[in-house]
């Protein structure tokens, strides 16, 4: 191994550390060094596996689209500790996400409901989400001039879409919102079950806890739609079948959980990040509200912005060369898709909000064959709420200092505060 290749330990700590992606300005500072100084490079902590760390856009997509060497199975990086508590107690063996699949399995699950999150098929909602969008612009106009836009409009809207598209009662949306709040936020002291700061084996004792209470709920729900199939989402997860073989009751709930908390999550963290920003570039707000034309590339800046999938690891599974250096078969490789999206070679002024960026190659939904799988419906969903909002709103600024979430593997702003005018 080379010296260049060689990680230090102060940057390493910081690309795990959940808590850096709450210090996004710091975090940020440290991957453009990375990026200039170690573009892909390994680390070598005593608390974690050998990883290396893709901080450069051509790197990330190298490694993603050779999902034949380089393989899903974890979300954002795991301590040596938390991994052994996750094999010893079965944590990991609650769910089977396609998030975390390889092939050929990984193909067969994600066309079971890969249709339905096509364009041509989303056009036949777009007046749901609409109404639902009129619904929470209204509910932004009413709040009286200030609101944290996070609590009370960005992590509501997406998620009453998903829990339409899936068939899942209205009523039930605080309870699904707490379960994806501690599933995702499981580091993070103000959001997971505790309450309270973990250790990285609380983390996961927790986060089983919180599945646990998912399963529960969603065999409830497969049992009916089985009984009784409806036009929706959780009917055909409910039935689908693999090779004509239904499928197992671990990847059925895999499914759900996937659906109904990264389905409304990213989104709602790319919206929040939207409004932040808008609030902090009152002219980008401007050019917007003046060419209704440029909410496409709104959404687009916000998701690159925001980028609320973190990390996702990747495991060779035979060494590999990238970028002249030999993954070993076992390590694993960070694609650090925050760093990607602030490249200095593919974004012209990276670390600038602009909603009219004319080349915006994006990869906040990922890349390769596990691009997201809803990200059709996600801009659908800011494309619209934008639609509606931006006619109505006259100034939006922050009244506050807005938070972020600790985690290091799906999350976004936790709080943002802001004061708006609307119009009548």
């Amino acid at each position: 191994m080379t010296e260049q290749a060689a990680l230090p330990d102060d940057i390493a700590r910081q690309i795990a550390d959940p808590r850096s992606y709450a210090e996004w300005d710091d975090l940020h500072r440290t991957l453009t060094t990375v990026r200039r100084d170690f573009p892909f490079a390994r680390a070598s902590l005593p608390e974690y596996r050998p990883f290396w760390v893709a901080s450069r856009y051509d790197n990330i997509q190298t490694v993603a689209r050779r999902n034949d060497v380089f393989l899903s199975g974890l979300g954002g990086l795991q301590t040596n500790e938390a991994l052994k508590f996750m094999q010893e107690s079965g944590a990991g063996t609650q769910f089977r996400s396609v998030v975390a699949m390889n092939e050929p399995d990984h193909r067969k699950y994600r066309l079971l409901t890969q249709a339905w999150f096509q364009p041509k098929n989303l056009k036949q909602i777009e007046e749901r989400l609409r109404k639902l969008a009129k619904q929470y612009v209204d509910k932004l106009a009413a709040t009286g001039g200030e609101c944290d836009f996070v609590s009370e409009i960005a992590v509501h809207y997406p998620l009453m879409v998903i829990m339409s598209i899936l068939g899942v009662p209205d009523e039930d949306e605080p309870f699904m919102l707490r379960l994806t709040q501690e599933y995702f936020g499981s580091e993070d002291a103000e959001m997971n079950r505790a309450k309270a700061a973990m250790s990285p084996v609380e983390v996961q004792a927790s986060i089983s806890k919180v599945v646990a209470d998912a399963n529960t709920y969603f065999r409830k729900v497969s049992e009916q739609r089985r009984r009784e199939p409806k036009d929706d989402l959780a009917t055909v997860i409910a039935n689908a079948e693999i090779d004509g073989t239904p499928i197992s009751d671990i990847d059925a709930m895999g499914y759900y959980i996937t659906v109904a908390f990264a389905g409304h999550d990213t989104t709602s963290s790319s919206l929040a990040g939207a409004i932040w920003a808008l609030a902090e570039n009152p002219e980008q707000l401007a050019l917007v509200q003046a060419d209704r034309s440029l909410i496409p590339r709104l959404v687009e800046e916000a998701v690159r912005w925001t980028t609320p999938i973190h990390q996702f690891v990747r495991i060779a599974a035979s060494d590999h060369e990238v970028r002249g250096q030999t993954v070993k078969k076992g390590d694993w490789v960070v694609l650090c898709f925050p760093s990607g999206n602030r490249d200095e070679t593919i974004f012209e002024d990276p670390f600038a909000f602009r909603v009219d960026r004319q080349s915006n190659r994006q990869i906040g939904f990922g890349y390769g064959a596990h691009m997201c799988l809803g990200m059709h419906l996600a801009r659908m969903e800011m494309a619209v709420f934008f639609e509606e909002l931006l006619p109505r709103l006259k100034s939006v600024e922050l009244a506050g200092t807005p938070r972020r979430t600790v985690t290091n593997f799906v999350g976004g702003p936790k709080s943002v505060p802001i004061r708006i005018k609307m119009a009548p």
